[in-house]
């Protein structure tokens, strides 16, 4: 058993605010240690809110690392805990019904620190079946932790993204219900430039286009950390959408992303290199 996989295991039965404490402990650790990591969200916080000081971004900065531990550290009970204990500490908030029946449905999911928590909400305490793409991990015995974690419920299907997407339509057409994070820098070649906080950032489109092939509803799932464990905020699904313009499609889901952040600056997962890909001509950021 890969040592990861073994303190988890070792954590799952402690107290919410032990665990929460030591997230704590371990997030400022992490700012500390990890340069390359907090000059990433250093950047990223100066070019989505360029209205605050610098020492506010720092305070929002260090607390987001506190965030990413401590949500790391709830994967214990996330994937090893009791359904009692999931129960305690997951809050499903808004209307099911659209996840409950046949029809497809592609969920906006952003990368908050707490998407995991959504995923097993929806699926073992929702019994919603659930479809995700997923990226194998590059350990094997933490890729398997991983992958069993996600699909604990027994009733999750995991797409690869490497075999492409002719899969996830036909699944979306037999009434998938999508799990979708598509708000990452998966380069030029995959993506539209589009405005992300007044920033022009490299989004893939793939909520559009999977909605109109997969002839689906959309609806967000923002999962929110709280000091009872989670909640599930379950949005109603959009009107009008997809058009014939991925384009416009895909600036509405930026704006949709931006309105659910500003609700939980601290807890987007700013770790990640959003603005990394460039318009031609312009100059890196990193």
């Amino acid at each position: 058993m890969h040592p990861v996989v073994l303190i988890m295991r070792l954590l799952t039965p402690w107290p919410l605010a032990w665990l929460r404490g030591l997230g704590w402990g371990l997030g400022h650790v992490l700012f500390a240690l990890a340069k390359s990591r907090r000059r990433t969200v250093q950047v990223n916080l100066r070019l989505c809110f360029p209205q605050l000081s610098d020492h506010q971004r720092w305070h929002m900065a260090r607390r987001h690392f506190v965030r990413v531990a401590q949500s790391l550290l709830d994967r214990s009970w996330l994937w090893h805990g009791s359904e009692a204990q999931l129960r305690r500490r997951l809050q499903v908030q808004g209307e099911l019904a659209p996840l409950a029946g046949e029809s497809p449905v592609v969920i906006l999911a952003p990368h908050f620190v707490g998407l995991d928590a959504g995923g097993i909400a929806l699926s073992v305490l929702g019994h919603i079946p659930m479809a995700s793409i997923y990226v194998r991990q590059r350990n094997a015995a933490l890729d398997e932790w991983v992958r069993q974690g996600r699909s604990r419920s027994g009733k999750t299907r995991l797409y690869f993204r490497h075999q492409g997407v002719k899969q996830i339509v036909a699944g979306l057409r037999q009434g998938d219900k999508l799990y979708l994070l598509p708000d990452m820098d998966f380069g030029r070649e995959e993506s539209l430039f589009v405005p992300f906080y007044g920033v022009q950032a490299a989004t893939v489109p793939s909520l559009s286009r999977f909605a109109r092939l997969g002839r689906a509803q959309v609806l967000t799932v923002a999962t929110r950390m709280t000091g009872q464990g989670y909640t599930v905020e379950v949005g109603t699904p959009w009107a009008d959408f997809p058009t014939d313009k991925v384009e416009a499609d895909t600036a509405r889901m930026n704006q949709a992303l931006e309105a659910l952040i500003d609700t939980m600056p601290e807890q987007y997962y700013w770790v990640h290199k959003r603005f990394k890909t460039r318009p031609e001509g312009e100059p890196g950021v990193y």
